[in-house]
């Protein structure tokens, strides 16, 4: 008799396990182990619940009689937190209930009424593999007492067997689904980043969406500066209606899923609080919508939304797949608005570098000309493609200075600037300014020469020049002549009797000398502009020679009752220069310190010595120069912007770096605004015969 049960045995644990192994897919083996529970231990109905790794239920299968029954999300919700399969699932062990009346571990619904279906006798059995919860095995028989010791042991060897097919099948679905997300996502990659056009990328994205979902309507809106969002497209049912349209930031699902971050798929939209008036599109009927966050840079730039699967019911992997295709979107959008913007920028630069009213040219390191721009072509007389392929150096001179530390400083980043003469295929020679610098043109360092016709500036300079020159010798004679009148004057009226007349005389011969002054400074600057050397130097102590100087300057600073100091000291060596010229120099930077020093103001002279140069400054504590201006200050017919002193001719202190440079020192200004200014120059010593 026992060889019989173990024979019975083992032949029913091999046609479960055979039935079982022959069946991959989940919901395949699912049912055979219902139906293979119900053949063996009876009953008329059984259900089995799949739990993930977490515990959670992922999947549910009902058999009653022999027909596959649907079950909804709530009632394997109930079953999993209130019914006795929720009990074996937390105590993870099996449940054996003779009557169901009488347990209150047993979910009562309303067809297990007395006048109902009534009481029922119920096993409950954990799905173990690997020492992993899997699932639980529940079987109802419709009579109280129906299952007994043998029932409930063959309930367990099912569960045994069970395990393993469910864990296995199980798995073979994940991957399944996952290999379908990933060829899908793969499929999207390649789709959605075959084009930079930020439209066509938009569609793109639509079009992968709804093959993937097997949707309706697929609508992609992006994020504004104020959060709102704004539909950019939309493909499927009615997509008419969806572009353009604005949701407020926060507002419904869409807003819900841009604050939170994360994706939502909901079954029934009218069900969902967050669900408003203002998601429904015209003329579509929202019924089931999932909605993803696009995600750019960690931050979300928009949303990409499902409506209506067409099956009735989203996949499993619905919003795994809209969440992946959202993910491959951000960047992608990203990307194209860049070239977007970029192209735009492109064009704009285009448009300036062509529409430019100086002639432009770009070309690489080796001189080669490569773009140039319409005016180049109408000043060269060339045609933009003879301009092609010339060399820089046949239109001018471009060697200016030291080439190789002039291509030095340009591969560092600094602009060169320099005047030359450019030949136009006519011959033509016209005046240029040039300005160089390094570009990026076509993703390739190049060169980008900017040439400024300066003609009329160079006539402008001509005049001045004339005009210089004429003042100079049209004034020379008779103002020779007045100074001899001022002389006689002073002999004639001798003595404090005639007080006045050698006060007005005073007056008129310090503003002889000061013009006297100017005229002499204007000889010079054209002099030493044309190389001229300085030829009458001679030794002189620096403080007697800046007391000369400030005698000439104390009658305008006592006039602004300004402090006029002179701190050089007695010990600096003499220095060999013109001494007419550097007293000049001197005047014309207290001058400048007393124009630009308020009333009451401080001007002080003061030197060192540095080797074999005696260094003088003039320092004051006026108004100061922008550092902007302060390397264009020596320039000549340049003077002070915003300044309300600023008249004069603007060569002064041309002049004063020109005398200055022509005994081989330098001179330069140190000055911050509302801090004053000081001049500063190197003259040389005086070396011993």
């Amino acid at each position: 008799m026992a060889d019989e049960e173990t024979k019975s045995t083992l032949e029913f644990l091999y046609n479960v396990s055979r039935e079982l192994a022959s069946a991959l897919e989940l919901r395949q083996v699912l049912q055979r182990i219902l139906f293979q529970s119900l053949k063996y231990v009876g009953g008329e109905r059984a259900s089995i619940v799949v739990l993930d790794d977490n515990g959670k239920a992922i999947d549910s299968a009902i058999v009653y009689g022999r027909k596959i029954h649907d079950h909804t999300t709530q009632q394997l919700r109930e079953t999993v937190e209130r019914g006795l399969a929720g009990w074996v699932i937390r105590m993870r062990q099996p449940a054996w209930v003779p009557d169901t009346s009488r347990d209150e571990r047993w979910l009562r619904r309303p067809d297990d009424a007395v006048d109902q279906s009534g009481a029922k006798t119920a096993l409950c059995v954990p799905l173990m593999a690997r020492e992993r919860l899997v699932g639980v095995l529940t079987l109802v028989h419709p009579e109280p007492g129906s299952y007994n010791k043998e029932h409930f042991e063959l309930m367990q060897a099912i569960a045994d067997i069970s395990g393993i097919a469910v864990l296995n099948a199980r798995l073979y679905a994940e991957s399944q689904r996952q290999a379908r997300v990933m060829t899908a996502l793969a499929a999207s990659a390649a789709a959605i980043n075959a084009s930079l056009r930020l439209d066509e990328v938009l569609q793109r994205i639509l079009n992968e969406t709804i093959q993937a979902l097997q949707v309706e309507t697929v609508a992609l809106a992006l994020v504004e500066t104020n959060w709102d969002l704004v539909f950019q497209a939309a493909t499927g049912e009615h997509k008419e209606a969806i572009i353009g349209k604005r949701i407020q930031a926060g507002q419904g699902v869409t807003g819900w899923v841009v604050h939170e971050g994360e994706g939502v798929v909901i079954p029934a939209v009218r069900d969902d609080k967050r669900f408003v008036p203002g998601e429904h599109f015209t003329g579509l009927d929202v019924h089931a919508m999932a909605v993803a966050p696009i995600y750019a840079q960690a931050r979300v730039i928009g949303i990409l939304q499902a409506i209506n699967p067409i099956s009735g019911v989203f996949d499993p992997d619905a919003l795994l797949v809209l969440t992946g295709i959202g993910n491959l979107a951000g960047s992608t959008i990203q990307h194209a608005q860049l070239f977007e913007r970029l192209q735009a920028a492109h064009k704009r630069y285009r448009e300036l570098f062509d529409d430019s009213v100086d002639p432009i040219l770009v070309t690489g390191w080796d001189g080669v000309i490569h773009e140039v721009n319409r005016q180049a072509a109408v000043i060269t007389e060339y045609t933009s493609r003879q301009l092609q392929g010339m060399l820089i150096d046949q239109l001018h001179d471009a060697t200016h200075g030291d080439k190789l530390v002039s291509m030095e400083n340009l591969k560092n980043g600094k602009i060169i600037s320099y005047e030359a003469m450019l030949k136009s295929k006519s011959g033509k020679k016209i005046p240029i300014q040039v300005n160089v610098r390094k570009v990026v043109f076509e993703e390739a360092e190049s060169l980008q020469w900017l040439m400024r016709d300066i003609t009329a500036r160079k006539e402008l300079d001509t005049l001045r020049e004339d005009l210089t020159s004429m003042i100079y010798h049209d004034l020379r004679s008779p103002l020779a002549n007045i100074v001899s009148s001022l002389d006689v004057l002073s002999t004639i009226f001798p003595g404090p009797e005639n007080e006045t007349i050698q006060s007005v005389t005073t007056i008129a011969r310090r503003s002889t000398d000061r013009i006297q002054r100017l005229v002499s400074s204007l000889l010079d600057i054209n002099r030493l502009e044309a190389g001229q050397t300085i030829v009458s130097q001679q030794t002189v102590t620096p403080s007697i020679l800046a007391e000369d100087a400030m005698d000439a300057v104390r009658p305008m600073t006592d006039s602004r009752h300004q402090t006029l100091k002179n701190r050089l000291s007695d010990k600096l060596p003499p220095i060999w220069v013109d001494v007419d010229m550097i007293r000049r120099v001197l005047i014309n930077l207290m001058e400048n310190a007393s124009k630009f020093t308020a009333p009451e103001g401080k001007i002080e002279l003061g030197g060192k010595l540095e080797g074999e140069w005696v260094q003088l400054w003039v320092h004051d504590n006026g108004s100061g120069i922008p550092f902007a201006e302060q390397e264009h200050i020596f320039e000549k017919y340049t003077r002070l912007k915003g300044q309300e002193n600023a008249n004069g001719l603007g060569v002064g202190l041309a002049f004063c770096r020109l005398a200055v440079n022509g005994h081989g020192g330098r001179i330069w200004v140190e000055s911050e605004v509302g801090k004053g200014s000081k001049f500063v120059m190197t003259l040389p010593v005086a070396k011993e015969k």
